[in-house]
This record gives structure tokens, C-alpha cells and sequence, in this order.
């Protein structure tokens, strides 16, 4: 029976957004895993827990028209799914980003179902975001456009019903004014956003959260190993606040990042990014060029460009920049040179076929959807500092996201094993033990 209810889930997934390949991919991954749970919760069954799960409570599209610095009328698309609410408010960021469509938006926001249910924190999973792109444009032009966006946007969010927060092209500027406009034409101030500044509501270590929560997770991949971070040789990815993020958690356990990487190339630095060249992360991501060849060119080391780093010998790989960042042949490049662990920091930045190698090749491979969970976890911390109109010291926050990306890891392992899964399948165990407790929730309140 299990086969057949996935299957068919699957295949009319396929049918009805054919459109959309990185749905219908992630789709695939998780409903795959989940055949164990068909078997022994014919409720589920039943009650079409599984066809439901995989459709949008909405999906929200609409024009977004704004004005740039020359007086020429622009034209963008907005977005915002609410997938799944059944334990909470929907809870996704938004990503303003050329590629965005309402394929990478469903994707995103399915994923965020599993991820938020993995923190234990009451949040409902969404996503949203337009193919605005803020690269190049002024202040004042990303001003104009978030406004014009929020015109829309604020009629279907609040506090305790849809949070937004940052992605890809997102951050705490854009927030800023993402929030000020909520406030001006709502006339409250609430937790209607994350990510915000920590004078007006945000919360202490959210910008670094989802790199430390991912070096959290790997820390808790060695120890189920009985080895240990320190020492350890990192490539990552992307140069933005999440390899921030990744680079400063990996120093402070006293492993080496070695490599970021962007648009235009990637960089191998093998005294590893530390100090000095941490704070420059930061000045190159403000300097709005998107150029990793900054780095390189600022403290003389090796710059290859159009490629991406995976080439490099290392222990871990922690993809941190998009989706489907690291393919088969790159998988079969770092299993050919000694890499012990690969942990996804980035939203789905493995192909399907670059984990099928790291399966057969028994390096444990950690999903996005487990390993980046911090930063939606901090988010949630947020949401509950603006509850409690207070903000807890940086140390606390740490040490909350520390306790909650370990137990994400133990959890995944044990429901691989209590499914039948090797305890090493984190994907098996991050989707199952994401959905179970969504899937209660669905089936507590009947057909709605």
C-alpha cells in the first residue's frame, strides 16, 4: 500500500506542476522517505494527510509596480505561499532574486513545513519573495520597491498569522523597510516580521544563526562518530551572512574554513578565513558588487573563476549559497578526496544524484532542511522575544540555538532508525520526524 499512496502523490504532483522542477524535486525527496509511515499510520491514509501536505493552504501572486531613480515605472512579480499552518503561524523568508518563480517559492516553502517542525517551535511553514533583483540598485530604489511590495503583502500577514523574515536578497535593510512600511499603514507595532534590527525589535545573533546552526549540527555528526571538529578542514560556499555565520562558529570550535565562493568564481584560502578576514565578509557583501574576487584580490590567495570550490580537498563540505549548488560529479570529486561529511547550510544545495553518492559512498549527508534550521529556529526565538517584550543577552540566544540544533540532530536519528533507516540517513530521519508531528496536527483537525 505504501508504495501506491506515494507514488500516486508523486505522480500528480508531477501532472499539476509540471512547471515546476525544484517542487516536483523536493517533493520527491521527502514523499520518498516516508513510505515507512504509510504502513503503520493508516490514519494518514485515510484522512489524505499526504496529498494534502503537498498543496499550498494559498498561494498569493501579485504585480508589484514601483518607480525607479530615472521616474521609469517598473514592473515585478510578488509571492508569498502559506503551505502549511497546522502548528502555527506560517513562518518563512522572503527572497528578492531575478530566479524567483512560484516553482522555487513552493519549494522553498514545502521544505520550511519539515525544518520548522524539526525546531519544536509552534511555526507553520511558507515562503515568499519577488524576481526583484536588488543588485545595483540604490537606497532609495530598494526603499520604493519594498514599499510597493508591502502595499500588497501586509493585507495577508501578522503576528500570529503569517512572519516573514530574509533570504537571497533580503536582509536587514530591506526589513527595515519592509517593516516601517507595515507599521505606517497597520499603525502597530508586532512581531510581524524576523530578521529586524535590535533597535526595533530583533534579536541578538539572528544574522550569524543559520551558519551556527549548521556548524552545530556537523559538530553532533562527528560525535555520533566519536571524532571531533577541531582540526577539521571546511570548504563552504556562498559569501553571505550564512558563510558569515559558518566561518565564525567553525574558528570558535577550532575547525578552518578554507573556501567561499560567489558569482563570479570561488576562492581557496587554506590558512582559513578567520580574524580579519571574517570582518571583510562583511564589507563585501555591504559593497552590493558580488564579487568573491574581493576577497582574494585584499589578501593575495588563490581566485578560480567560474567554478565552484568543491574540488578542493577537505574534510566537510557545507554548501551555504542555493539550490542545487553541488551535483553528481562534484559529490564523486569530494569522495575522491576524503571528504568525511557533507552538510547542506543551503536550501536543498544537493542533486538528487550528488546524494545517491554520498549514500553509496557512506558519507553521512545532513539536508538543508535539518542543518539550517537555526536560522529559522532564531527566528522563532525572535518571535518570542517580541511576545514577551524582552531581548535576551547574545549568550543566552546561542546557547537556545545550540540545545535546539542538537536536538534536531538526535531526533533525526532516531526516527530513522524507529522507521527502519541506518541512523545515518538524516534525510530519512529530518523528513519523517518533521512530518509526523504536522501530520498529528492535520489529523486533529479533521478536513480543513
Amino acid at each position: 500500500m505504501s508504495a501506491s499512496v506515494i507514488k500516486n502523490v508523486i505522480e500528480k504532483v508531477k501532472k499539476t506542476d509540471r512547471d515546476q522542477p525544484e517542487f516536483i524535486q523536493a517533493v520527491t525527496e521527502v514523499m520518498e522517505s516516508l513510505e515507512p509511515t504509510v504502513e503503520r499510520h493508516p490514519e494518514f491514509v485515510k484522512a489524505a494527510i499526504y496529498e494534502r501536505v503537498v498543496e499550498p493552504d494559498r498561494q498569493i501572486m501579485f504585480r508589484v509596480p514601483w518607480e525607479d531613480d530615472n521616474g521609469v515605472v517598473r514592473i515585478n512579480r510578488g509571492f508569498r505561499v502559506q503551505f502549511n499552518n497546522a502548528i502555527g503561524p506560517y513562518k518563512g523568508g522572503l527572497r528578492f532574486h531575478s530566479s524567483v518563480n512560484l516553482g522555487i517559492i513552493k519549494f522553498l516553502g514545502f521544505e520550511q513545513i519539515f525544518k520548522n517542525s524539526l525546531t519544536t517551535l509552534p511555526m507553520g511553514g511558507g515562503k515568499g519573495g519577488s524576481d526583484f533583483d536588488p543588485t545595483g540598485k540604490s537606497d532609495r530604489e530598494i526603499m520604493r520597491f519594498c514599499q510597493a511590495f508591502m502595499r500588497e503583502l501586509f493585507r495577508h500577514i501578522g503576528a500570529d498569522v503569517d512572519v516573514p523574515a530574509g533570504d537571497i536578497g533580503v536582509g536587514g535593510r530591506e526589513i527595515g523597510y519592509l517593516f516601517g512600511y507595515y507599521k505606517k499603514i497597520c499603525n502597530e507595532h508586532t512581531g510581524v516580521l524576523t530578521g529586524k534590527g535590535l533597535e526595533y525589535g530583533g534579536s541578538l545573533v539572528r544574522p550569524e544563526a543559520t551558519g551556527f546552526g549548521g556548524v552545530y549540527f556537523v559538530d553532533c555528526m562527528l560525535k555520533a562518530k566519536k571524532m571531533d571538529l577541531k582540526g577539521k578542514i571546511i570548504t563552504a560556499s556562498g559569501f553571505g551572512n550564512v558563510a558569515w555565520g559558518t566561518c565564525i562558529k567553525a574558528a570558535e570550535l577550532g575547525a578552518k574554513v578554507v573556501t567561499l565562493s560567489g558569482p563570479d568564481g570561488f576562492i581557496h584560502d587554506p590558512d582559513g578565513i578567520t580574524g580579519a578576514k571574517i570582518d571583510y565578509l562583511l564589507e563585501m557583501r555591504n559593497s552590493r558588487r558580488d564579487k568573491v574576487k574581493d576577497y582574494a584580490d585584499k589578501f593575495g590567495v588563490q581566485f578560480t573563476a567560474g567554478k565552484r570550490p568543491w574540488s578542493v580537498k577537505c574534510d566537510i563540505a557545507m554548501p551555504c549559497a542555493t539550490q542545487n549548488e553541488l551535483g553528481k560529479s562534484d559529490a564523486e570529486e569530494l569522495a575522491k578526496n576524503g571528504c568525511q561529511f557533507v552538510a547542506e547550510v543551503s536550501n536543498m544545495g544537493c542533486t538528487p544524484d550528488a546524494i545517491a553518492v554520498f549514500k553509496e559512498k557512506k558519507i553521512p549527508y545532513g539536508p538543508g532542511k535539518a542543518v539550517n534550521a537555526g536560522g529559522v529556529a532564531t527566528s522563532g526565538l525572535e518571535m518570542s522575544q517580541n511576545s514577551l517584550r524582552l531581548s535576551w543577552a547574545s549568550e543566552e540566544v546561542d546557547q537556545r540555538l545550540k540545545v535546539i540544533m542538537t536536538g534536531i540532530h538526535d531526533t533525526c536519528r532516531k526516527a530513522a532508525s524507529d522507521y527502519g533507516f541506518d541512523k545515518d540517513d538524516y534525510a530519512a530521519g529530518a523528513n519523517i520526524a518533521g512530518f509526523l508531528k504536522v501530520a498529528k496536527a492535520m489529523l486533529a483537525y479533521g478536513v480543513v
